[in-house]
């Protein structure tokens, strides 16, 4: 008996160290990466500081400051967060062209001058209202910030799979989808304070600022001599998938081969590839909500300490996912990913649902959290799964077809936030005649299309889903 229970001990203490040693050496190998991949990191964080910040006071900027009602507000949001994704797949091959390092400085160099246009505009004209000056000069802002961002993270995950191996992979890229948010999350602190001094145009120059710090980070860190250790330690360290050999070999094709090369390898041929990232379109809305619903339903359905600081609570998400992605990926890193899809996405899209018992702290603080549950499963997974498909020298497009989807997710729900806040969220209205119940509700049932729809498709799906590009 006394043998039984000393084994029943030890087989649980294997187990707990197996899970440790799962969850802790990723980090461990992550920790042994380059120079060049830190410098990609810290800029991440401070560009996830100053689009998060940006994008979670644009609504309100275009309500206050130019003068538009909360559908058009909503729409131009949607210009700026869906023009990103429409970038990606028109420019986000730039990488594939001039290199990580050159695509990186010229998105900032984009973003800096977009957001000095939005901070400029309502200052430095007179008029305000569609169509006004004030208007267009912040549209020439969102343009700037529009075609930056289309390169920037097409960049920068091209540049995660070229300093990586298939030890340090996964955890490269959720620690840079992680890192962003933990940028993402630092606008909820330093942005109250910052708005009640000087206004929202105010916190967009400290922003320009930060986009200004992030270009030097880029250019000390990810330097040649740097990027040249980064792939040199990546496969020195073993399982690099001849990665460096690829971009050799794709680099000595002629125009025309390159050419016939990317027809041939076109993502949208792929049947299964547009199913798969096109399914995920109505769970993605509830990302959308985080800066054309929650800043207002945070900022008019209550009110006293979460009124007044609607900012942390519309980038609470952030810090979350900063602090779970990593460990989700270490314990995930081996599963299967359309199975993680599956669950991501369900556990994402369920607890919407709770929001539909209408205005509370204690279910906004549970839809926030297990939300975010969800998203770090399956976010870091896909985004990297769409960068391990790709052939050769097609990272960028690769990445940039994967977001397509993403750019109808932010322009559709764009449509209709809107008339939703006017209708059940309106201005000026007391919280008490508000109907946000249906609002939530509806916004519900959008969201677990995403994962009813892996789950019918499951059969057809994984007979031929790729898990990397075929040499």
């Amino acid at each position: 008996m006394a043998d039984s229970e000393g084994q029943k001990t030890a087989q649980k203490e294997n187990i707990y160290q197996s899970i440790s040693k799962e969850i802790v050496q990723p980090f461990k190998d992550l920790l042994h990466t380059s120079k060049a991949l830190a410098g990609l990191n810290i800029s991440y964080v401070l560009e996830g500081l100053t689009y998060f910040g940006v994008v979670t006071l644009l609504a309100i900027y275009f309500n206050d400051y130019i003068g538009l009602n909360d559908i058009n507000a909503g729409i131009m949001v949607s210009i700026l967060t869906a023009g990103i994704t429409l970038s990606m797949l028109f420019i986000g091959a730039t990488v594939d062209w001039i290199g990580a390092r050159r695509a990186i400085l010229y998105s900032l160099v984009f973003m800096l001058a977009g957001r000095i246009l939005l901070a400029a505009a309502p200052g430095a004209m007179g008029t305000k209202g569609m169509g006004s000056s004030s208007h267009i000069m912040a549209m020439l802002g969102i343009l700037g910030i529009v075609i930056g961002y289309g390169v920037y993270q097409p960049a920068s995950y091209a540049a995660v799979k070229l300093w990586t191996n298939e030890k340090t992979a996964a955890m490269g890229y959720a620690m840079l989808y992680a890192l962003m948010n933990l940028g993402g999350f630092l606008p909820g602190i330093i942005s109250p304070p910052l708005r009640k001094a000087f206004g929202i145009p105010g916190v967009f120059y400290v922003y320009s600022v930060l986009t200004i710090a992030g270009m030097g980070v880029v250019a000390f860190f990810i330097t040649k001599k740097s990027m040249a250790e980064a792939e040199a330690i990546a496969k020195a360290t073993g399982g690099i998938k001849d990665t460096i050999e690829e971009k050799d070999d794709f680099d000595n094709l002629t125009g025309k081969e390159k050419l016939r090369f990317y027809i041939k390898h076109f993502p949208l041929r792929d049947k299964r590839f547009l199913y798969f990232i096109f399914i995920l379109i109505p769970v993605q809305t509830l990302f959308a909500h985080n800066w054309l619903t929650i800043p207002q339903y945070t900022s008019r359905a209550f009110s006293g300490f979460v009124s007044d600081n609607f900012e942390f609570f519309s980038n609470f998400n952030p810090i979350l996912i900063f602090i779970l992605t990593p460990m989700v990926a270490a314990f995930t890193a081996e599963r299967n990913t359309y199975k993680m899809m599956i669950l991501g996405t369900f556990v994402m899209a369920s607890p919407t649902f709770l929001l539909a018992l209408g205005p509370n702290i204690y279910t906004l603080f549970a839809f926030l959290i297990i939300m975010t549950i969800g998203e770090a499963v399956w976010q870091p997974r896909f985004l990297q799964w769409v960068a391990e498909i790709a052939p050769k020298g097609m990272t960028g497009i690769y990445m940039g077809i994967g977001q397509f989807p993403w750019f109808l997710t932010k322009m559709i729900t764009g449509l209709y936030s809107g008339w939703f806040l006017t209708r059940y969220c309106p201005r000026g209205v007391p919280p008490e005649q508000m109907h946000t119940e249906f609002m939530w509700f509806i916004y519900g049932l959008i969201a677990v299309i995403s994962p009813v729809g892996l789950i019918l498709a499951k059969g057809w799906m994984q007979k031929g889903f790729k898990t990397k590009h075929a040499e």
